[in-house]
């Protein structure tokens, strides 16, 4: 696979389109091109791409034997496996559309995303945890059939040895009711499956947001929005990728971030993908000394926790050409201990769900990051700066407001939502909801989340600006800062942390280090230290949690 004019990072890429695809040719030229080059690895079972191509194509195959037809909903409850890179691909070529589940969910929420999507197949892996709560709700959905992918299938012969053998309490036996078949039964049918018409602007996945602000909604991202941010992350990097490469899969695929930037790119470049099913930290290790991946991508949490190890813990990290943090702002305190720590180099991206969703990057190829800064405009992009009071004004450069995106990577709206789409796009720009400003060389510079603000005498208080100066200090681990009730003010801060272990500190200790470098009024009323913070599925920190405690508080006072 060939690359003809890469952008340097560091140069204006404004003016880069990416040819329209759809995602089956992106996986059909990986595997022409790769076909001998290492696929997937899991647990250190290794596919070529070719051999991964011709699973694909069978699994396309017994998708439409098992009635699937383009269109068509299938649910992806399933972890990081081989079983989720061959289906996702399965599906896009036959026209099929994917809608991405965390194993995780409660059982409300798989019910709202298969009603809400009308998903009609849905896989999930024969653990016996995760196969219950779908089970359970079932007969509530559309869902009409059930592939159960078994995990003996995909292991090394010892693991699914041990699997079958030692792990019968924690398997999902197979139901013979009609409803289920086996991911194996799938695979069977080796006569090819009958083409279907895809274009680049067909839905390809329905990737549901958070629901932070309300019931999730499904953003309805096109195989050319996927597709694209591929290409734009590959135009990003430019030349620094040299011979074969391997990416350390630990963030989820079904997670955007993931999806995109680790799976379609990683296929876009031939990388072998060295999937973790999840982030452990002891598996972690031993798969980067085992593997010595060149790509890694991760979440600040993951970044906190590996600057935690202790030095005789700490992997080699030399065969990386760069790490590359997104998901939710990366404090300059994590990114600089970790790059001390390991000699490695960390760049923060930015993105949303809805725009596929990597809009903004820092360059990898050694030009300038600048500090607190997500970077530069993605190949292709846009980004304005509006007023978030009048939208149709955009703002001078270096001022702040709202950021709004174009670009051929953002989505095609919500799905069955018209009112919720045209109130998250102005002028055409899709409104990201976070407050920026771009600088003289327009780099992007996030202040913090619309909703998040905390608006206190009249000024904008911004929590980002205090949780950075929180992990200035040196025994603070992690940090949240929220807005709370005041009857003088409005709003005053909040700021609740987590230490490192084997540190101490009072609260007053730290609220009178943050006046180093907070103003009064952006001074938290209160600290408070706890031993854990509340997470996301994902594991990114939720401030969600923290400001239902303080409503339902200042309520009861």
């Amino acid at each position: 696979m060939q690359d003809a004019s890469i952008t340097r990072p560091g140069q204006s890429a404004a003016g880069f389109e990416p040819p329209p695809m759809v995602l089956g040719e992106l996986i059909d030229a990986t595997v022409r091109d790769f076909a001998e080059r290492p696929g997937m690895d899991f647990l250190g079972r290794k596919w070529t791409w070719g051999e991964t191509g011709r699973l694909i194509d069978r699994a396309a195959r017994g998708l439409q034997d098992q009635g699937l037809v383009k269109g068509d909903r299938l649910a992806l409850c399933l972890p990081n496996t081989p079983f989720y890179i061959v289906l996702y691909f399965a599906a896009m070529k036959i026209g099929a559309v994917v809608v991405n589940l965390n194993p995780l969910y409660t059982e409300h929420e798989l019910t709202h995303h298969l009603c809400d999507s009308g998903a009609r197949m849905i896989a999930v892996p024969d653990v016996a945890e995760i196969h219950a709560k779908v089970l359970a709700v079932l007969d509530k959905t559309s869902v009409e059939r059930v592939v159960l992918c078994q995990m003996a299938d995909v292991l090394p012969r010892l693991k699914a040895l041990g699997w079958r053998l030692f792990k019968r309490a924690e398997r999902a036996p197979f139901r013979n009711d009609g409803r289920h078949v086996r991911y194996a039964e799938l695979l069977r049918q080796k006569s090819p499956f009958a083409p279907v018409s895809v274009t680049p602007d067909d839905l390809a996945v329905l990737q549901y947001t958070g629901g932070t602000t309300g019931t999730p909604k499904g953003a309805m991202l096109t195989h050319r929005n996927l597709t694209a941010n591929a290409l734009q992350q590959r135009e990003h990097v430019g030349d620094v990728l040299h011979g074969p490469q391997r990416t350390l899969a630990v963030l989820p695929f079904f997670h955007v971030f993931a999806l995109t930037a680790v799976l379609d790119f990683s296929v876009r470049v031939g990388s072998e993908l060295v999937m973790l099913p999840r982030f452990e930290m002891d598996a972690v290790l031993a798969t980067i000394r085992r593997t010595k991946p060149t790509m890694f991508f991760g979440v600040p949490t993951i970044f906190i926790a590996m600057n935690a190890l202790s030095a005789d813990r700490m992997p080699d990290l030399s065969s990386l050409y760069a790490c590359i943090s997104g998901g939710a702002p990366l404090p300059l305190d994590v990114r600089t201990t970790f790059e001390r720590l390991t000699g490695g180099k960390v760049c923060e991206g930015y993105g949303l769900t809805e725009a596929s969703p990597i809009v903004a990057c820092n360059p990898v190829d050694g030009s300038v990051i600048k500090e607190n800064s997500c970077g530069p405009a993605f190949p292709g992009t846009v980004l304005e700066i509006r007023d978030p009071d009048a939208p149709e004004r955009i703002m001078p450069q270096g001022e702040r407001g709202e950021v709004c995106v174009r670009g051929p990577q953002v989505m095609a709206g919500y799905w069955n939502k018209p009112d919720e789409t045209a109130a998250t796009f102005v002028d055409g720009a899709l409104r990201t909801g976070d407050i920026g400003y771009l600088d003289e060389d327009g780099y992007l510079f996030l202040v913090d989340r619309l909703k998040d603000l905390i608006l206190c005498s009249g000024y904008n208080v911004y929590p980002r600006t205090i949780e950075e100066a929180a992990y200035r200090h040196p025994a603070v681990e992690e940090a949240i800062a929220i807005g709370v009730p005041d009857r003088y003010r409005g709003q005053s801060p909040k700021l609740f942390v987590k230490l490192h272990d084997g540190q101490t500190a009072t609260a007053e200790e730290i609220r009178t280090f943050l006046g180093q470098y907070l103003s009064k009024i952006e001074t938290p009323r209160e600290v408070e230290i706890r031993a854990a913070l509340p997470r996301t599925m994902v594991g990114k920190l939720s401030k969600k949690e923290l400001v239902e405690e303080e409503r339902a508080r200042s309520a009861a006072s």
